[in-house]
């Protein structure tokens, strides 16, 4: 190659970088329980930010090199907003054409749990201020966001629709937050991130006038505590998603089996929860949307009230589940500049964490945000 042939081709791949990013600050009010900070004091919570910048190119046509830093508070949680690799992977794909596409993921990972998590972050994706916490903790996140490893992906473009497919095996991140609710913070211990695997299958009809997915997952986290203690902790979540689109308006529902188990040690311990939600939003005079939500969380199917929890000594029986009606307003003021405003209205704890006072078994809350992107 020639030296002019050289520049052209550097030239050519500089083209086809993009940089983007995003930036979120919430306002959170609420009565009695504190979320995101302390909400319920007056003034409410400005601790709810999320700021992120991305980038990609396009070294060849087959080989896509893309990254994202985010920024995030949510309370306590990374409170002094060190930035952090959100993902960052090489996606090669060794066969596109105009019926099928198959690839490879490398590097560290968006995992593809649900209908919203890859693009969890970004306020513009998102329906409302909060995903539903009963499917999205946001809480345990680490784990179900992101994992080091690899990842194979397919579609299949038919006639009627696309069937696509992403399998993946890495090790499952951890932070602060997921040690506190998966463990007695009085007892010491740490924790690192397992083998995990996910996968997921969909169907998208009439260019995305219907969606629906399967996802199944097993996050594993090594605990490394008291001789008797358990010494892996699996979480092993089925999610059935459905969505239909039509027109101006949307209706999403999704249903989740959360197995979780304590193994190794003096332990043999295994639970299943129970999660859904169903959610209509409607957009209006173009720039408007409205959310109606109600959300369902249960720890234990067994136990679905708590009773026996708290006759045990454990904590109160509404620690155990959550049940949140939310209504919420969306203005998209700009192409870049986005406005939401959101209430919830919520029957039980079982969402918060476990390491704050949640004495109040119905609390509500009051959410602003603007949400600003390049």
């Amino acid at each position: 190659m020639t030296a002019g042939g050289a520049s052209s081709a550097q030239a050519d791949v500089l083209d086809t970088v993009q940089v983007h990013g995003f930036m979120s600050q919430a306002l959170i009010m609420s009565r009695h329980n504190d979320f995101f900070g302390p909400s319920s004091q007056s003034g409410g919570s400005l601790q709810y930010t999320e700021i992120g910048a991305n980038i990609s190119m396009r070294p060849t046509k087959d080989l896509l090199v893309s990254a994202q830093v985010l920024s995030r508070r949510a309370g306590d949680d990374n409170s002094d907003y060190e930035p952090k690799l959100d993902y960052g992977l090489l996606d090669y794909q060794f066969v596109t054409d105009n019926s099928r596409v198959l690839g490879v993921q490398v590097g560290k990972i968006k995992q593809p749990f649900g209908i919203y998590n890859q693009t969890r972050d970004v306020a513009f994706t998102r329906p409302g201020i909060l995903l539903p916490q009963s499917i999205y903790f946001d809480r345990t996140r680490a784990p179900a966001l992101s994992s080091e490893g690899v990842s194979v992906y397919g579609e299949e473009h038919l006639s009627s629709g696309m069937l696509y497919f992403q399998a993946g095996l890495g090790k499952a991140n951890t932070d602060n937050n997921v040690k506190n609710t998966i463990w007695d913070s009085r007892v010491p211990a740490s924790i690192d991130g397992a083998l995990s695997s996910i996968g997921q299958i969909g169907y998208e009809h009439d260019s995305g006038n219907i969606i629906a997915a399967l996802t199944v997952a097993e996050a594993n986290i090594d605990i490394d505590g008291p001789r008797a203690a358990p010494d892996r902790y699996s979480f092993r979540p089925i999610i059935m998603s459905l969505q239909y689109n039509h027109g101006y308006w949307s209706l999403t529902g999704e249903y989740a089996l959360r197995r979780q188990s304590f193994t190794g040690g003096d332990h043999d311990d295994h639970i299943t929860g129970e999660s859904w939600y169903i959610q209509y939003t409607h957009r209006f005079l173009e720039d408007w949307q409205w959310l109606l939500r109600y959300d369902s969380l249960v720890n234990d199917r067994a136990d679905p009230k708590g009773r026996q929890f708290e006759a045990d000594g454990r904590g109160a029986a509404h620690s155990q589940f959550a049940r949140d009606w939310t209504l919420g307003l969306q203005w998209n003021a700009t192409s870049n500049l986005l406005l939401s405003t959101e209430y919830h209205h919520v029957n039980g704890t079982g969402w918060l964490p476990k390491d704050q006072d949640t004495s109040d078994q119905y609390w509500g809350m009051l959410l602003f945000q603007a949400s600003w992107r390049f």
